[in-house]
């Protein structure tokens, strides 16, 4: 097939599969208006693509609604290859084509779908190729943009057609490209070439008209000539849009069938799926016979193919079912209805749905459980819609406004927080706000907690915990209101939610009553005013345990667990609920849960498996429009930045958290950013400005101040504040984390209370601390935090000249920071022992100890006794080599000396060094 003027297009699919030949897979989404040209290129590519294997399905505006139709039609050719796949996913697939009865979880579809075009990849090259995207069913897109984003390294090409420019929608992660209209030129070649014998007046009135839209170049044409050339004759000034005139010129085709005929075709247009055995029983009753059909497909216009009806072109439909009247469309409908086989319920709602001219509570009625059947296979999106075009059709506002706040609950379930919060606005207008309440569970508040204003939605959860009919949703609501309280650092909002959630009555409940003395101690421990504190660690770790089997708004925050110390169970409750969710395909909840287990993943030392777990949170935040969560990904992410040495991440990831967090009022995250920037610049070597920002977390009503982090980031404070020579902010930090440890007896907090106090010490007293941290049962949980204890220790020794000593703790360290990708304190700790391998000048007498020295000339001492370069000092130390060079000079005079090589020789810290060596 010749295509006219499309050397760019063309040019970009060669790029596309060219680059899929070699194993550098990727998407295109080729987006224009109807008739541009969209699906002749898809027919080039496929032609180009001769040694591949294609994959093809086209959307159907009546299929848009069933989940997974269109991967029905993609897939059907290599059906046989299911059983190359693992079993899981094999089963999950299975259920989602409709062959078995296997719940439908997206995740496992999506990963079968990519596995199974990988395997094909193997032996030759993929084409996977969707017309009319825009129509394609919501769950298909879901897994094709799953694989599209995932075959990076494979020869896979993903090629798509749409209307609209995908750039904010499902699409949008897939590049892509408009199709515009042809040159004038290139259409006049199109014309001649489908019309030679138009004279050039049919021409020049043909490429006015068509707007350079091949398929009005192709059709108005002939148009013309069967229609005395109306349709290539717009009225004098007319500036009707190509698409409008297009579907006129195809109905004008219809319209010269007879009425059974068109009857025929209005009824395949409704019925959308290209069912021939519906049609042809909806037909019976409207005189369609042997003869219609027949005219139909030598029209052109339809297409049969065993029992599936095809129509020639996406636009014929659209122009016959918008052509026919109002009345005739409703009938239409009415009779695919009743020609429906029984257990088409859903179908036949939305049929006579369409039929409906007004209020219709029967309809109203339909619809709604055929939403519920939706809930109950998963496919939230489509029941929301339901449910909303049942709202539509209910005759009392009451029942509308059920109807809407089930609506709201689909759509959040769906992952849609912005659609779910509009329509419980719509369903509060008709039916008032603590009716809503009622029927959606208290939504209204989990969607401010979930958007990032805590304040308010403690305010919201606290009302609607008295409103919520069941026991257990209201205690649900109250513990979310603990939590924002929390994330709000607001203690006396937190001890005001403990006491309504400590007051509900759950005797009516027996399962929430069983659970209740549990959370009532769980809630209990986090009351930070000191009334109460954990029974026993058993006790705590229970507790977490038990709460695996809840919902996931029942689960404290992650570094609240972390500051009890009470960490280690809940990753197994996290990814239980993880499992939970994916299998309901609730984005929204699944993407904070993801959160959550990144971070209990980065203090375990799965790096890796946190960095994927932020990763995809952060991605299904960002799709479901979730600015809250995606910050709550990027502290994760931002995390594990700081630790790697990846600099500019951090800078990036806290930026972006601090946009969200501060004018929202969120201290926990401003907190956690403020912390984030520390922790960076303390491994870069610059404490100073590390300072600078961890101070702020104790620092009363500063954004950032969190009684939480502060404490959590203790560590990082007191090493930063002992670089620079701030007593007053060590001692203080020290006596936080040893007042914590002996308050809850958490690991962390002994093993961190022991550290900070062997850094604040001199002598025995020093070491003794540092034996004291590395022998807490337990510390070595945290790897990290571990291998920080001993490079400090070894550290130490190194300086005390205990070379063995230290060689051993630095590598042990050092390891540690290797495996898990720690650049900047591997390479110190690799700098330290390559100073414990130094060998030192022989002994000298000289001045015994470093009396005069001020705090900053003994500070540069020690790094120049420990060869670093003036500028490396100066880097360490936030001031410049010239300013290094004067405090040397005044150490060498106070020491009686004149160079590095003397001042090697002597313990500045009071102490001859006597080498061996």
């Amino acid at each position: 097939m010749e295509l006219f003027g499309r050397h760019a297009e063309i040019a970009a699919l060669d790029r596309l599969l060219n680059r899929a030949a070699d194993g550098a897979g990727a998407g295109l989404m080729l987006w224009g208006e109807p008739g541009i040209g969209k699906t002749a290129l898809l027919e080039h590519a496929v032609e180009a693509a001769s040694d591949a294997t294609v994959l093809r399905c086209r959307g159907t505006r009546m299929e848009t609604g069933l989940a997974f139709a269109a991967l029905h039609e993609l897939l059907w050719p290599v059906l046989d290859r299911l059983e190359t796949l693992a079993a899981p996913q094999a089963a999950a697939l299975r259920g989602a084509l409709g062959m078995s009865r296997d719940p439908a979880n997206r995740f496992l579809i999506g990963a079968a779908v990519l596995s199974l075009v990988s395997g094909l990849a193997r032996e030759r090259p993929v084409l996977v190729v969707v017309d009319d995207a825009q129509w394609i069913d919501e769950a298909t897109v879901q897994c094709l943009v799953f694989v599209a984003r995932r075959v990076a390294t494979e020869p896979v090409a993903v090629l798509l057609t749409g209307h609209e420019d995908p750039a904010s929608g499902p699409w949008e992660s897939v590049p892509a490209l408009e199709v515009g209209g042809l040159a004038d030129d290139d259409a006049r070649r199109l014309v001649a070439a489908v019309l030679p014998e138009a004279d050039p007046g049919r021409v020049d009135r043909t490429v006015r008209a068509a707007g350079g839209n091949p398929l009005a170049l192709h059709e108005l044409p002939t148009l013309d000539r069967e229609t005395g050339g109306e349709a290539a004759h717009p009225p004098p000034g007319a500036l009707a849009p190509v698409g409008p005139r297009l579907r006129r010129a195809f109905y004008v085709r219809a319209e010269g069938l007879k009425p059974s005929t068109r009857a025929l075709l209005l009824l395949a247009a409704a019925e959308g799926r290209g069912d021939r055995h519906v049609v042809h029983r909806a037909g019976a009753g409207w005189g369609v016979d042997t003869s219609s059909w027949d005219e139909a497909l030598r029209s052109g216009l339809l297409h049969a193919s065993g029992v599936r009806l095809d129509f020639r072109h996406p636009l014929v439909p659209a122009a016959i079912y918008d052509g026919a009247p109002l009345p005739e469309r409703q009938a239409a409908h009415r009779a695919l209805a009743a020609a429906l086989p029984p257990d088409a319920t859903t179908e036949r709602a939305w049929h006579l749905a369409a039929a409906a001219d007004g209020p219709d509570e029967h309809v109203a009625t339909l619809l709604e459980h055929a939403a519920e059947q939706c809930l109950r296979r998963s496919a939230a999106p489509i029941a929301a819609r339901t449910l909303c075009r049942a709202a539509e059709l209910s005759p009392e506002p009451a029942d509308a406004a059920r109807r809407l706040a089930a609506a709201a609950r689909a759509a959040w379930d769906a992952g849609h927080a912005g659609a779910a919060r509009q329509l419980l606005q719509d369903a509060e207008r008709l039916g008032g706000v603590l009716p809503v309440v009622r029927l959606s569970g208290g939504l209204r508040g989990i969607l401010e907690f979930t958007h990032g204003m805590p304040e308010r939605a403690h305010r919201y959860l606290l009302c609607d915990m008295a409103v919520v009919p069941r026991t257990r949703r209201a205690v649900e609501l109250g513990t979310v209101a603990v939590r924002a309280a929390w994330s709000a650092g607001r203690s006396d909002l937190q001890r005001e939610a403990l006491r309504r959630v400590r007051a509900v009555d759950t005797d009516d409940d027996s399962a929430v009553s069983g659970l209740m003395p549990v959370l009532r101690n769980w809630w209990s421990c986090y009351d930070e005013t000191g009334d109460v504190t954990p029974t026993s660690a058993d006790l705590t770790s229970d507790t977490v345990g038990r709460l695996g089997t809840a919902a996931w708004e029942l689960l404290p925050p992650v570094p609240l667990v972390q500051v009890w110390g009470v960490d280690g169970g809940l990753i197994d409750v996290l990814s239980l609920q993880a499992a939970q969710l994916r299998r309901r395909h609730e984005l929204t909840a699944l993407a904070l849960v993801l959160a959550q287990i990144s971070v209990l993943d980065t203090a375990a030392g799965r790096w890796d498996a946190a960095a994927l777990g932020a990763a995809e949170g952060l991605r299904l935040a960002e799709e479901v429009g979730a600015e809250h969560l995606a910050v709550q990904s990027r502290s994760a992410l931002g995390m594990l930045a700081a630790a790697r040495g990846e600099y500019r991440g951090v800078d990036e990831h806290t930026g972006r958290v601090l946009q969200v967090s501060v004018p929202r009022g969120v201290r926990a995250f401003t907190a956690s950013a403020y912390w984030l920037r520390g922790r960076a610049a303390l491994f870069d070597g610059r404490p100073q400005e590390a300072l600078s920002d961890l101070r702020c977390l104790a620092e009363p009503g500063h954004e950032a101040a969190h009684r939480t982090f502060a404490l959590l980031a203790a560590v990082d404070t007191v090493e930063a504040a002992a670089q620079v020579g701030s007593g007053d902010v060590v001692e203080a930090q020290v006596a936080m984390v040893e007042e914590w440890a002996r308050r809850t007896g958490a690991t962390w907090a002994r093993t961190a209370g022991h550290r900070l106090r062997a850094i604040v010490e001199r002598g025995p007293a020093a070491e003794e601390s540092f034996r004291a941290a590395l022998a807490v049962t337990g510390a070595g949980a945290h790897p990290f935090e571990y291998a920080r204890t001993r490079l400090l220790y070894g550290e130490w020794l190194r300086r005390a000249r205990r070379r063995a000593d230290a060689r051993s703790q630095l590598a042990a360290a050092a390891d540690t920071f290797n495996r898990l990708g720690a650049e900047p304190l591997r390479a110190r700790a690799l700098r330290e022992q390559a100073l414990t391998d130094r060998r030192s000048a022989p002994h000298d007498t000289g001045p015994s100890t470093a009396a005069g020295l001020t705090a900053q000339e003994l500070r540069v001492a020690r790094l120049a006794a420990d060869r670093l370069t003036n500028r490396e000092i100066a880097a360490q130390l936030l001031i410049s080599p010239r300013t290094v060079g004067h405090h040397l000079t005044n150490v060498y005079l106070k020491l009686g000396i004149t160079n590095r090589a003397e001042l090697a020789r002597i313990d500045v810290d009071g102490d001859l060094r006597l080498d061996s060596t």
